[in-house]
């Protein structure tokens, strides 16, 4: 395979040999940090091609996160190399080929993988090597499974961990990388940006004022993303104030569906259908320059990614793709998504890490977990160059949490001395025949394809006098100027059971009809308590196990 590599990649293949052909040096290690999307798979198969050209490497192990991107590597590595790769499961035999496996089965394969670099010369490629920390099992399995190895390439987008551990073969200061300079190559985000190998990133804080319903209170309770939780404190006491802030935050509001009467139908009036309006909207316009451009959401776990995906149909008429951890047939579904023109595809956590699919250009973002490197890596789903020819920008529809726009900043602070703009083309390319064509067309004028008709979506500006219709996803009124408020009403109820989906506790039908009986009681005692640690156990459980840890302590105290 003739390729004609990027800049980066060509210096990074370079600077690659000469670090591990050095005679000064005994580290055999070669760090890659480049910006999600930027092209690593590639460019570390071509450094492996290169040393088995040279003999200096006769095997490859890629350690890789996921089963969907060792199938990636599989399949670009022997496009690359034209070398077959063996992905192992299980407990193997060495079989003579290069081979590729998950972070999750080093352990079970780590006989298998020093039999081989004790056998041959080889390169150990460790893909997303964040994982692999010191003191967790799978950099204690990966630091004596390829002790043998004669070279070794880590890659990464996303080097720091959130919790500060290190990782094996390379160390880190202070946020800094401290591993030796000659022995490493780094593009940012903001470069990769600057060099187009990525697409410019844009961030929608999505705001939301949730008027929150208690049952045994007349008065409600106010949250926005902006001011925070508003409770009179004239009418509660201390703790139970204390309580409810810590059990009825903006972002837990935000993961928490709201349903119509019949508890399985989304209700479109809520915030999470609000998010979804924005990133279709927006996915729309995306469509007219990147005919085949595709939305990933994330949601926090399953049964938020089932309402997601529900709500989804809802506004667009069309099931969007679902995969999560659950389903046997995960990785096939996302390959199928890939290749197809969906729209829409929803994710717990199944597209993440390395998961390529070039296509994506909005992310509805609604995560369990609030770190910094899975913030940057969900955000290089969304970014990746679908060609030289590709000038659309990639968007992040997220709610309004410090935590987040912190993030944000610093990936805005990137791109800061780079002149992004969106784009303002006044043109649609034709998916058919790729030809530019006024945004008025119905059809191409170059080969008469029938343009897709927008079934754009209004809302009606309620400032007095006003009444002009705008788009969805516009914050304000294009005729007055008049910001648009996101105004939901949420019981405590439905507040409180976030936490009991994410637990995804099991209940049978006896938990569920005692739980019809006794469960108001039990939660007006525990609100009326105010100790915030034991409400908070209203948001680790649904009501019906709170009834089964009723009936656990009862049995207990007898």
């Amino acid at each position: 395979m003739s390729l004609s590599l990027r800049s980066w990649q060509d210096q990074a293949v370079n600077k690659s040999l000469n670090w591990y052909f050095s005679q000064e040096q005994a580290n055999n290690k070669f760090l890659i940090n480049a910006a999600p999307g930027a092209g690593k798979t590639i460019c570390a198969a071509v450094i492996a091609k290169k040393l088995i050209e040279k003999e200096a490497v006769k095997r490859v192990i890629v350690i890789a996160p996921r089963k969907e991107v060792v199938r990636q590597w599989k399949d670009e590595f022997k496009a690359v190399t034209g070398r077959t790769m063996l992905v192992v499961v299980g407990k193997n035999e060495d079989q003579g080929l290069d081979v590729c496996a998950t972070w999750n089965s080093v352990n079970d394969q780590k006989d298998l993988f020093q039999t081989i670099c004790e056998t041959d010369n080889t390169l150990v490629i460790c893909d997303e090597h964040h994982h692999a920390a010191v003191k967790a099992a799978w950099g204690e399995s990966a630091d004596s499974a390829f002790l043998k190895a004669k070279y070794v390439l880590i890659l990464t987008g996303t080097p720091i961990r959130s919790d500060g551990e290190r990782p094996v073969w390379f160390e880190y200061s202070g946020g800094e990388i401290t591993h030796p300079e000659e022995g490493q190559y780094t593009l940012t985000y903001g470069e990769a940006v600057d060099l187009k190998y990525c697409r410019p990133a844009f961030f929608h804080r999505h705001e939301g004022k949730f008027t929150v319903v208690l049952k045994d209170e007349n008065d409600p309770i106010f949250v926005s993303g902006t001011t925070g939780i508003e409770i009179d404190e004239k009418k509660h006491t201390k703790k139970f104030i204390g309580a409810i802030q810590k059990s009825c935050d903006f972002y837990t509001l935000a993961r928490s569906p709201k349903y119509k009467k019949d508890g399985k139908t989304p209700d479109l009036n809520s915030y999470q259908a609000s998010m979804l309006e924005w990133g279709i909207s927006k996915l729309e316009d995306i469509k007219e320059r990147l005919p085949n451009a595709g939305g990933l959401v994330i949601a926090p776990n399953i049964k938020v990614a089932e309402y997601m995906a529900d709500t989804l149909k809802e506004l667009t008429g069309e099931k969007p793709m679902l995969v999560h951890s659950n389903m046997s047939n995960a990785d096939s579904l996302i390959e199928a998504f890939r290749e197809s023109n969906k729209d829409w595809i929803v994710s717990v956590a199944m597209i993440s890490e390395g998961v390529d699919i070039k296509r994506l250009r909005v992310l509805v973002y609604l995560p369990n977990a609030q770190t910094e490197l899975s913030f940057r890596q969900a955000l290089g789903r969304v970014v990746r160059s679908a060609g030289k020819n590709d000038d659309s920008s990639a968007y992040v529809v997220m709610p309004t949490h410090n935590i987040f726009e912190d993030y944000a900043r610093r990936v805005e602070r990137e791109m800061k001395l780079i002149k992004i703009k969106e784009s303002s083309k006044n043109t649609k390319i034709c998916p058919k025949c790729e030809e530019e064509n006024d945004k008025s067309n119905v059809e191409c004028k170059f080969c008469g394809y029938e343009f897709p008709q927008r079934s754009t979506r209004f809302k009606v500006c309620e400032n007095d006098g006003c009444g002009h219709q705008n788009p969805v996803n516009l914050d304000e009124c294009q005729k007055c100027g008049e910001k648009f408020g996101h105004d939901f009403v949420i019981t405590l109820d439905n507040a409180l059971r976030m936490g009991g989906i994410a637990r995804e506790m099991d209940v049978d039908e006896a938990d569920v009809q005692e739980a019809e009986k006794y469960y108001k009681n039990i939660r007006k005692e525990i609100l009326e308590s105010g100790d915030a640690r034991v409400i908070e156990v209203l948001s680790l459980f649904p009501d019906e196990a709170l009834v089964k840890l009723k009936r656990i302590l009862d049995k207990a105290s007898k």
